[in-house]
């Protein structure tokens, strides 16, 4: 996996390099330390890399600080950010936190103030990233099933609960209506009418969420994955992810793993 980088644009060379050589200290080589000396040239390395945190002075000559973000805003690129400055203006701090800064810290610095501004900084940028993660293997539509069942005590609420808690067993329309004491076949046409889904859709949807988790956090194999949620054969389970996800199970955890050495 890549170290992560940090980013400091400044083009007062004396502080650009008082800030690398701190936070080279504080790292202790597990993050990357680059600078810049101007926005220019942070604009380009921003294109050409993956930056995490990126440190910028507001005032430099051609481009400004703020209106370097600016130009961020419009591109794929959104690391944490922290503004210097040697101005102490409510306009600058302002407008700096309307464009999402994390912080703004003054000139002369402080070293403590800038490492634990850096430490909250790494904090919020593992934040994004796990955000991320979860979002990649949310299925949305079973999150809104679950929103809408999730104020009442419904025989459907508890037919949802126990098929997350029975996903690695056999489960049968015929069975969890029994369960929740409901003729089958108005449990059937009542799990549609409430989820928006067939019960058999909501099964299959549940297990390929569950399998999608386990391809990312754990080293299981693709068949134990797919015994894992109640399928009995990997070549079904594998036909499945595919209609679902529009990639084999191998795919999609090749893809993370790439998704995740990037970040």
């Amino acid at each position: 996996m890549h170290k992560k980088t940090i980013l400091i644009v400044d083009d007062e060379p004396k502080t650009r390099q008082g800030l690398k050589k701190t936070l080279e200290g504080w790292a202790d080589g597990k993050y990357e330390i680059i600078s810049s000396d101007g926005a220019s040239a942070a604009i380009e390395i921003l294109k050409e890399r993956k930056i995490h945190i990126l440190i910028t002075d507001i005032s430099m000559p051609e481009i400004s600080g703020i209106d370097m973000l600016k130009i961020l805003k419009t591109q794929q690129q959104n690391p944490v950010v922290i503004i210097i400055s040697a101005y102490s203006e409510f306009s600058y701090a302002q407008e700096a936190i309307q464009l999402g800064v994390l912080n703004y810290l003054l000139k002369p610095l402080n070293k403590r103030k800038l490492i634990e501004a850096v430490e909250q900084a790494v904090e919020v940028q593992e934040k994004r990233e796990r955000e991320g993660k979860i979002h990649k293997i949310v299925d949305e539509r079973l999150v809104d099933v679950k929103e809408g069942e999730r104020r009442e005590d419904t025989p459907i609420k508890r037919a949802m609960n126990y098929v997350d808690d029975s996903l690695h067993e056999q489960l049968s329309l015929k069975e969890v209506a029994s369960l929740v004491h409901l003729n089958p076949s108005y449990f059937s046409v009542l799990f549609k009418e409430q989820a928006n889904m067939t019960f058999s859709e909501y099964v299959t949807r549940s297990r390929l969420q569950k399998a999608k988790n386990l391809l990312i956090v754990s080293n299981l194999s693709v068949a134990d994955i797919a015994e894992e949620v109640g399928y009995s054969t990997s070549k079904y389970f594998i036909k499945l992810f595919k209609e679902y996800e529009g990639q084999t199970p191998s795919q999609y955890r090749k893809t993370a793993i790439i998704s995740e050495t990037e970040n």
